[in-house]
């Protein structure tokens, strides 16, 4: 069975704790942490103590790359990633999410594929790199990301696949899927209603059956090829007025991941 996790965003802005108790309450296999300006997501013995109180393990480290996460850990991004790859061993988590470098991140955005293959080699930890959108300012595009938002073209062995990313750049899930292949190594479970190019500008991280993405058959293809990466709920509960229907929000999400990815 493929392996359903939990990002601590599902939870924002509530406490690290309540991300590891939710997922449990809701049935979850374990939890990706996003590394933000909390202290105790870059605590590995913090961490650990929260996989064993709720017997769920750390799937994931998502490095701290986030306009909001800028002075974590410093604001040289290779530090950064360097710093979640340490951080993911200590935990046992096999994995590290990275988005592409922004483009005014001159030295690190040259040699960004380059520092992922050599981190990947020495550490033996999956460097998923996350596929993301292009911008626009008044009406405009801008190139934000270098080497690009486009995982396709870039020459890295693991790559997250995102699918509120894909409904912002027009990019089809089960497109990128497919032309990923065995590169395609973690999943970010989520939605999104549509593209940069239809007036939308906001990352919805819907939740999955609520967009338009082909987010069923995409995870219907992974069960159909016994993949053996991790799929994990990224989806915003935030519109959540009560605990109850919070953990609601995050017991489907749980369900529609179960139901299709169910090996026929």
């Amino acid at each position: 069975m493929i392996r359903i996790g939990m990002s601590s965003t599902c939870a924002y802005p509530l406490p690290l704790e309540d991300s590891f108790r939710l997922a449990g309450q809701a049935g979850y296999d374990g939890v990706e942490i996003m590394v933000t300006r909390d202290e105790a997501t870059q605590d590995a013995a913090a961490l650990v103590a929260l996989s064993e109180r709720y017997d769920l393990p750390i799937l994931s480290i998502h490095a701290p790359v986030l306009l909001l996460t800028h002075f974590v850990w410093g604001r040289d991004p290779r530090v950064k990633l360097e710093k979640s790859a340490e951080l993911a061993a200590r935990v046992g988590a096999g994995t590290v999410v990275v988005h592409p470098p922004f483009r005014w991140q001159a030295g690190y955005a040259e040699d960004f594929l380059d520092i992922v293959r050599e981190l990947a080699a020495s550490t033996g930890l999956q460097i998923a790199v996350e596929n993301m959108f292009p911008w626009k300012i008044g009406g405009r595009g801008v190139k934000a990301y270098s080497p690009g938002w486009d995982t396709t073209l870039m020459d890295c062995s693991s790559v997250t696949l995102d699918f509120s990313h894909c409904a912002l750049s027009g990019h089809d899930s089960l497109a990128m899927a497919t032309a990923l292949g065995e590169r395609l190594r973690h999943v970010h479970l989520c939605d999104g209603s549509g593209s940069l190019d239809e007036g939308r500008v906001f990352d919805e991280h819907l939740l999955p059956g609520q967009g338009s993405e082909p987010v069923a058959e995409v995870l219907a293809l992974l069960a159909a090829a016994r993949w053996d990466g991790a799929v994990v709920a990224e989806v915003n509960t935030r519109a959540a007025k009560t605990e109850p229907e919070r953990l609601a929000m995050l017991a489907d999400t749980l369900a529609f991941a179960r139901i299709h990815t169910r090996e026929l």
